[in-house]
């Protein structure tokens, strides 16, 4: 499939800005101090950001609020009404912290579950296409909810260390915890897609199979159309196992290294701190660019068995 890039930023931006969201959410910052303030503006920012970049991939923009009328049916109709749904309580949630220092407690529970369940949708986009047999696993769901959570983990520690906000601690444990299961989850999606036997083939797709095995003479057209541009991009396989390389060190292995000797010196909160935890979220956050560029050049389409594909 074709890595459109503003696909893989909606996709890596508004991930990580609803991660942010769901830690705002449980009300792990100190919502008096003003690098919390900072934090939801950041994550409100993310996430507009990743929308509206989503519409970029559009034919006609200006009709993006139709896909909002198809929720009962549509994946991506309901991730639409829930990503709008989610900015309620951010929202509140934002005006509490910087009008009077406070958490609303019902409004972050809310906050929370919207958040997760909105990148859920977006997993579900992709993960519900049978057409699409690297995609079509649970793991696409579990992958796209634990990089939205650790990249929002990781952003989040920081903010609560240039906060001054005791109780670090323990969102370094699980921002580690979540990078691990993160990685964990990732490395299992690219195991069973260095395994996958395709369902459909070029034999099974024109039914001609108990012939004998099918061979392409001609392309069904000479000009390149929207099915070869979006579903026939290819990567070689050396580069996506280098690529791959590069994510897993920088996505993965360099935050964890940082939180870890974080956790062994227990740092005190304060700009050191939130240095380092910056950049560990801002490597997460490459490393995710990465993969989600990995998750569209290696998937193919059942459609390119047309094509010689």
């Amino acid at each position: 499939m074709h890595p459109a890039p503003s696909i893989i930023i909606f996709t890596t931006l508004s991930g990580l800005g609803y991660g942010l969201a769901a830690l705002l959410g449980l009300g792990l910052l100190d919502p008096a101090v003003l690098a919390t303030g900072l934090a939801y503006l950041l994550s409100l920012a993310l996430i507009s950001g990743g929308l509206l970049s989503s519409t970029l991939h559009l034919g006609n923009p200006q009709r993006a609020w139709r896909a909002l009328t198809q929720w009962r049916s549509s994946w991506l109709s309901r991730e639409g009404v829930l990503a709008i749904a989610t900015f309620a309580p951010l929202v509140c949630l934002a005006i509490a912290a910087w009008w009077s220092g406070s958490h609303i407690v019902v409004a972050g529970l809310a906050c929370t579950v919207l958040a997760m369940v909105t990148v859920y949708c977006t997993a579900m986009i992709y993960a519900s296409l049978k057409s699409v047999q690297a995609w079509h696993t649970p793991l696409t769901a579990a992958c796209y909810l634990l990089f939205s959570a650790s990249g929002g983990f990781l952003m989040g520690a920081s903010f609560a260390a240039a906060g001054g906000r005791e109780g670090l601690g323990l969102i370094l444990v699980l921002a580690l915890l979540f990078v691990i299961a993160a990685w964990i989850a990732k490395l299992l999606w690219w195991r069973r897609l260095a395994e996958l036997k395709p369902l459909s083939t070029p034999e099974s797709a024109t039914g001609l199979g108990f012939i004998g095995r099918v061979r392409l003479l001609e392309r069904p057209h000479v000009n390149e159309n929207y099915l070869t541009s979006e579903m026939g991009f290819r990567v070689a396989r050396k580069h996506a196992q280098k690529l791959a390389r590069i994510a897993f060190g920088v996505g993965g292995v360099f935050p964890a290294v940082i939180v870890i000797v974080l956790l062994i010196l227990r740092a005190e909160p304060g700009w050191p701190a939130a240095i380092a935890l910056g950049l560990a979220a801002l490597a997460h956050l490459a490393g995710t660019i990465v993969e989600r560029w990995l998750f569209f050049a290696e998937a193919r389409h059942a459609v390119m068995n047309y094509y010689g594909g």
